[in-house]
């Protein structure tokens, strides 16, 4: 249930960003596009949108999990992976380069004061590139910064809409030409 009068219980994120339309709205669209489309990131758009569903998932945020979980169904990743990674990353049925980058934005998401040069020393150690950590790092960020707002505005976890807005993400982000924002 949304804690704005003025959203209803089947407001989403676009309809937020339409009812406010502050002027921050159409930046953010841009910027989740760049983090999340981006053609020269060493990141598959699959494991951008599967690190958004697990940084999601480990938030709690069940309205992003489920719809960035969708999403990197989309691109091809399985849905028992993310229940697998959440229960362990060490047991993960993934590749096993990509559970340092995941034991990282798990640290990142709830301990970030404590990273070390030992958490990125294993990403690197498992072949990514100093440009791979940024751009999940910044996948990390965008997400925990999401999280807060879905669920400071309250907004509702409908499972029946991941698919379309699985299907919605997987076309872009920067999709605001429909809501008329600034």
């Amino acid at each position: 249930m949304p804690f704005f009068q003025s959203l209803s219980t089947e407001d989403q994120v676009p309809h937020a960003f339409q009812k406010f339309n502050t002027g921050i709205e159409r930046p953010l669209l841009e910027l989740q596009e760049k983090i999340m489309r981006s053609k020269d990131s060493p990141l598959s758009e699959g494991q951008r949108e599967f690190i958004a569903a697990f940084v999601s998932a480990t938030n709690a945020c069940g309205y992003c999990a489920g719809a960035h979980s969708a999403a990197a169904q989309e691109f091809g990743v399985e849905e028992r992976l993310l229940t697998s990674i959440l229960e362990d990353i060490d047991s993960a049925e993934i590749e096993d380069n990509l559970k340092p980058l995941f034991k990282y934005v798990k640290k990142l998401t709830l301990e970030s004061a404590k990273m070390v040069q030992a958490d990125a020393d294993a990403v690197f150690q498992a072949g990514w590139s100093e440009r791979a950590l940024y751009d999940a790092i910044a996948v990390c960020s965008l997400f925990n910064f999401m999280n807060r707002y879905v669920d400071g505005l309250g907004l509702s976890v409908n499972p029946g809409q991941f698919a379309k807005e699985g299907k919605m993400l997987k076309q872009g982000y920067d999709r605001a030409d429909f809501l008329k924002l600034k």
